[in-house]
């Protein structure tokens, strides 16, 4: 077989097989990233907000969960900067998955606008440090450093965890997959 077999040229935003750390990092953030936002596009607001019992999970609230781990990993932790809209004024300690469900009250692609400019924003605050090895202005929940390398394993994690079930849910509100 040759090579060519494998090539993937469906998803142009894959990492390359030799390329330096970050470069390696970053366009595997950027592939999870641009599957999720494939993965609900042209949904709409009755498909993004369907659970799929047991779980409470949509769509919808993925979506904006997403966009609240963008803003918290890469400003609040990494830049040290506050809280964006809508996150800075959610009743969090009314409901700690405020992300989640207040996902049904938002318009479809007021969701996918709100990701991707997170996304945007996470990836100034990414492009400005010179090394994987800078330590966030923040802390980890129970008071450790945390370098910028660790923050885009950990969000290439966030990620594929969330597209397997972005996978699923999508394959079963119009059986569509490989997105």
């Amino acid at each position: 077989m040759t090579e060519a077999l494998f090539e993937d040229t469906r998803h142009p935003t894959g990492a390359p097989f030799v390329a330096d750390e970050s470069t390696t990092l970053r366009t595997f953030l950027d592939f999870y990233r641009a599957t999720l936002l494939r993965q609900v596009a042209d949904l709409d607001h009755e498909q993004l907000n369907r659970p799929f019992p047991p779980s409470t999970m949509t769509l919808a609230g993925i979506l904006k969960h997403m966009a609240y781990v963008e803003g918290i990993w890469f400003g609040v932790r990494l830049a040290g900067t506050g809280e964006i809209p809508p996150f800075d004024t959610a009743p969090w300690d009314e409901d700690p998955d405020w992300d989640f469900t207040s996902a049904s009250q938002d318009d479809p692609e007021a969701l996918r606008t709100l990701l991707r400019e997170a996304i945007a924003r996470s990836n100034e605050l990414t492009d400005t440090p010179g090394s994987l090895d800078q330590i966030a202005a923040g802390r980890s929940r129970d008071g450790h450093p945390i370098s910028l390398r660790w923050i885009l394993v950990h969000m290439i994690e966030e990620y594929a965890r969330h597209c397997g079930h972005a996978d699923l849910m999508r394959e079963a509100i119009d059986g569509k997959v490989d997105l």
